[in-house]
């Protein structure tokens, strides 16, 4: 059965003449769980735990015959992933604060300064620096096959293709 239209109006039948409540909406939507301001100020919070929780390793030692285990911090990598459960707002919601004019410059600063966090710690060998550079998408390019002199493409066809 197909719905029919009222002729000259756009509502859907059932619905009362005249029903017009949505245009008193101030705003459509809800609101953002953040301001840009407040959400700085969550990064900043979370900046400070990473801070202030460190990874631990556990060394043993032997002296003496004697083994003895010992805790030592190891600095902890922040990224986007942990900031976002820290924050406790999904990639989605990341990525829509990222894409709005307002949040641009906020999600801007927190990215970059994540990834120097992990750029200094890869350096200083605090961090891999095999799995940062990876994650910062660092690569080295090297030339190990053409000795620094311009290739030539070559195509070779199958033997029975020649024909």
């Amino acid at each position: 059965m197909a719905v029919k239209k009222d002729k000259g109006t756009k509502r859907e039948p059932g619905w009362p003449k005249g029903n017009n409540y949505w245009q008193f909406r101030n705003k459509h939507g809800r609101d953002h769980k953040y301001t840009p301001d407040a959400l700085w100020k969550e990064a900043e919070e979370y900046f400070q735990w990473v801070e202030d929780n460190p990874l631990w390793e556990q060394k043993g030692f032997a002296f003496q015959g004697v083994v003895t285990k010992e805790n030592f911090p190891k600095m902890r990598a922040m990224t986007i992933t942990a900031f976002q459960l820290f924050a406790d707002i999904c990639p989605k919601t990341w990525i829509n604060y990222k894409g709005n004019n307002d949040f641009l410059q906020v999600t801007t600063r927190i990215e970059k300064h994540i990834r120097s966090q992990k750029f200094e710690g890869a350096a200083a060998e605090l961090l891999n620096p095999n799995i940062i550079a990876r994650d910062l998408g660092l690569k080295e390019k090297s030339d190990v096959t053409s000795n620094d002199q311009t290739i030539v493409p070559q195509i070779y066809l199958p033997s029975n293709a020649r024909d």
